[in-house]
């Protein structure tokens, strides 16, 4: 039997006068997928989030001159849980969506990077827009999760072809000594984790080091330490991407300015909660790889940028340690 929920809701009146405030409230009512039971009348499941933000909205519409009352009431009973629902279904904006998918799929060929990482950017707003607003999950949120999921897959296959599956286990630690002036070997066409990874070794593991891009990973020699790819000896492990596998394995993951990075390049790689700075650096990223000829001259490029990235956090990182001391 379905268990009757908490509902909040708001009753309001606002002021005729003043049209740009109306309007507004309006779009801040939308904005949070509220329901409508009827004019001036709006609806909300229950939390603690939603209480905050309607007392600021009531507070706000008083002051503009309307009145606004902010009640909490249990649901009837299943019926009514039902109807109250039914108000929040977002069927329709996930089978929009899902089209919207179907028809940016036939223009991933052939885009520049650049393009490509806009369109993903703005899909993937568009998506969680929806799923901010969506209280109660149902099948059509599954559907569009799964399309969603295939087309970020068909992205990836041309903007890191041979992208690396995960592999299961622990991260070993490494000595630094046995790999000193080696080769390491990646995938050609880098993208954000192999060229963070790149700049990494070159910078912190193996000053020395020589690189070499591959056409594919069957090629890559013997004596190479190669990285980012299925069988590399730096890969995918769990739910870490090679930059952050790489910090790991070397004892670097306790400096908070390359872990900053590495939130940036988990973000861009395989998704998660991205830092502010994330945007950009991709940004950068894909015009850049549009710009230069070769991997080579890619690190080079890209090299400075993540110096200055690292070089900000750190000093982010000790002026939070200053204030805490």
């Amino acid at each position: 039997m379905k268990t009757s929920s908490t509902w909040l809701l708001l009753v309001l009146t606002l002021p005729t006068e003043n049209a740009t405030a109306r309007m507004r409230f309006y779009r801040a009512l939308k904005a949070k997928g509220c329901g409508v039971l009827r004019d001036g009348v709006y609806l909300l499941p229950d939390s603690a989030p939603h209480e905050a933000m309607l007392r600021d909205l009531a507070d706000a519409i008083a002051a503009s001159g309307g009145t606004a009352h902010l009640l909490r009431l249990p649901g009837l009973d299943a019926a009514q849980e039902d109807e109250f629902r039914t108000l929040f279904d977002r069927a329709g904006e996930y089978e929009t969506f899902v089209r919207t998918l179907a028809e940016a799929r036939k223009t991933v060929a052939g885009q520049p990077a650049a393009g490509l990482t806009r369109l993903l950017r703005r899909l993937r707003k568009d998506y969680e827009t929806i799923q901010a607003i969506d209280y109660f999950p149902g099948e059509a949120a599954t559907r569009a999760e799964a399309a969603w999921q295939d087309f970020v897959g068909l992205v990836d296959t041309v903007l890191a072809p041979g992208e690396p599956h995960r592999a299961e286990g622990a991260i070993l630690r490494r000595l630094p000594d046995a790999y000193q002036g080696r080769l390491w070997a990646t995938r050609r066409r880098m993208w954000v984790d192999r060229v963070a990874s790149a700049w990494l070794i070159r910078r912190f593991i193996d000053t020395q080091s020589r690189f070499l891009w591959l056409t594919s990973p069957e090629a890559c020699p013997e004596d190479a330490v190669g990285f980012d790819f299925d069988g590399a000896a730096f890969t995918h492990v769990g739910e870490c991407v090679t930059f952050e596998v790489l910090l790991a394995s070397f004892g670097f993951d306790d400096d908070p300015a390359l872990l900053r990075l590495g939130e940036i390049v988990h973000a861009l790689d395989v998704g998660g909660p991205a830092a502010p700075e994330a945007a950009g650096f991709e940004a950068v990223m894909a015009g850049t790889r549009e710009r230069v000829e070769n991997d080579d001259q890619l690190l080079e490029q890209m090299s400075p940028v993540l110096d200055a990235l690292y070089t900000h956090f750190a000093a982010s990182a000790k002026e939070s340690s200053g204030r805490r001391s």
